[in-house]
């Protein structure tokens, strides 16, 4: 945390109830607890926030933990959830506001608070939602992600954990907050257009018992999650799961998943691709996205080649043969100039 942090951190937990009455509103007071029902100000009792305690430690006043979810934080985590922010500049701005104090910037004199709330399923509702991510390490979805025989954690920066996304059901009901792995669309630019949410069960075992538990938001046509810096080859399939498997066996080849079929006979070209390497999914309608993405690429002047698992998909293979026959599988049908590049000795 930067000094600047800790200190609006510090002065912050010094006034931990005016703190918690008015961005946890719908919380109460219980002893030396404010007892409330999630950061985001949910009505219950699962999240307390220590009104008291020394000034370090885990037992300091502003420190709260969600009981229901693990999540824990201070009371800037408090203001930059409660208030949709994103950046950490602007919490600063609206703490120090509410702490009655000058802002380092003076052409800074909005407060982020007024700020129109970005629309349901929105690209800016997209990256706000990445942003509250964390680091997959030690989560669920590493859990999930190593159970699927997926390796290389520690190359995946457009994946991240939220440990309590909403799930809305589709037709309604009951909503619900579910861990989820998170992933970041985006153009060939690198500017984030969307994010993808996979819910996961709470101990990442499996995807979550709900009806469907992978959906999109934001702009998807032409977009992508995208593994590794674009370059004159690329693999592209549907899924994140497929596409990390063949990344998993060839870790230095870019990889695109395009989420469906349909998106990915749609994927746009980055500039100086020569190859494109066609992840197949053994259904009629994978079969159909590859012949139309193919025949896109042949109208660009970009070679395509189809890449074939023995199962259903990639991801099946990795997990019935394993690592090291699935290289060798690839290898095969690699280019042999790609094969001497990119299939690990």
């Amino acid at each position: 945390m930067t000094s600047s942090a800790a200190d609006l951190s510090r002065q912050l937990a010094e006034n931990a109830e005016a703190v918690c009455r008015h961005y946890l509103s719908n919380g109460r007071k219980q002893g030396h607890y404010w007892l409330v029902g999630d950061v985001q100000n949910t009505t219950g009792r699962s999240m307390f926030v220590r009104l008291s305690g020394p000034a370090t430690g885990t037992r300091a006043a502003g420190k709260w933990t969600d009981a229901a979810t693990g999540q824990h934080g201070d009371l800037l985590d408090v203001i930059r959830e409660t208030c949709g922010l994103v950046d950490f500049k602007d919490v600063a701005v609206e703490a120090r506001r509410f702490l009655s104090l000058p802002l380092p910037d003076p052409d800074r004199q909005h407060s982020p608070r007024s700020q129109t709330p970005a629309a349901t399923g929105s690209q800016e509702a997209a990256r706000r939602l990445f942003a509250m991510g964390a680091p997959i390490r030690e989560t669920p979805v590493e859990t999930y992600l190593r159970g699927r025989g997926i390796g290389a954690i520690d190359q995946t920066p457009g994946l991240r954990f939220h440990p309590a996304c909403y799930y809305r059901p589709e037709g309604g009901g009951p909503v619900a907050r579910l861990p989820a792995m998170l992933a970041a669309i985006t153009d060939l630019e690198g500017r984030q257009t969307g994010t993808h949410r996979t819910w996961l069960r709470p101990d990442g075992s499996a995807k979550a018992d709900v009806d469907t538990p992978r959906r999109a938001m934001g702009a998807l046509l032409g977009n992508g999650v995208r593994f590794g810096a674009p370059g004159d080859v690329l693999v592209a399939g549907e899924g994140i799961e497929t596409a990390l498997s063949v990344r998993s066996a060839l870790p230095d080849m870019p990889a695109l998943a395009a989420l469906s079929s349909g998106h990915l006979a749609a994927i746009q070209f980055p500039a100086g691709l020569r190859r494109l390497y066609v992840l197949r999914d053994r259904d009629p309608a994978g079969a159909a996205a590859r012949d139309r993405l193919e025949a896109r690429a042949a109208e660009a002047g970009i070679e395509a080649l189809t890449l074939t698992p023995r199962l259903a998909d990639f991801n099946d293979d990795l997990r019935r043969y394993g690592l090291v026959a699935l290289q060798s599988r690839l290898r095969l049908q690699l280019h042999a100039e790609d094969a001497a590049r990119f299939v690990p000795v």
